[in-house]
């Protein structure tokens, strides 16, 4: 038996990898629509940065910190996979793309966390915003076989 897996197979694995990841965000939407029923009202009166009045600017900072840490996560999530995918194409080794693609993945799910922190610790009402980010991320990484060829590619020696 041949003992490296054929680039379908591995392809499967990581289409198994990508809707696995992918569901989760969905059940934290459940998770916090059956815990924080409130928070989806979408009162959009209430201010983005948080409530005004005692430690608001502390809140808003918060907010923001998280923002930019999501936002971040989320393009790192970009430069890591194509570095992996280069990575595999130079060095022939199929095993970077999925590495790349569950380092990706987890980069975008992290953005989702945050949202769900700010939902949880701060009753936070646009926390979607963050969940949204991660979800997009996420259809953006969705599972090629382009890099599993060029990493398969045997390069010929003259």
């Amino acid at each position: 038996m041949n003992a490296e897996p054929s680039i379908e197979g591995q392809y499967h694995t990581m289409m198994v990898i990508w809707a696995s990841l992918f569901m989760s965000q969905v059940l934290f939407l459940v998770l916090v629509y059956f815990t924080r029923p409130q928070l989806f009202r979408f009162d959009f009166a209430r201010p983005f940065l948080g409530e005004s009045g005692r430690g608001s600017g502390s809140t808003a900072a918060l907010i923001i910190g998280f923002a930019v840490a999501a936002v971040t996560a989320v393009l790192f999530s970009f430069a890591f996979k194509r570095r992996l995918n280069e990575r595999a194409a130079a060095e022939q080794n199929t095993a970077h793309v999925q590495t790349g693609l569950v380092i990706a993945l987890a980069l975008c799910e992290a953005a989702s966390l945050f949202g769900l922190t700010l939902a949880f610790a701060f009753d936070y009402p646009y926390f979607y915003a963050w969940l949204a980010l991660g979800i997009v991320g996420m259809i953006l990484h969705f599972p090629k076989r382009d890099p599993l060829h060029a990493a398969s590619m045997k390069k010929t020696v003259p």
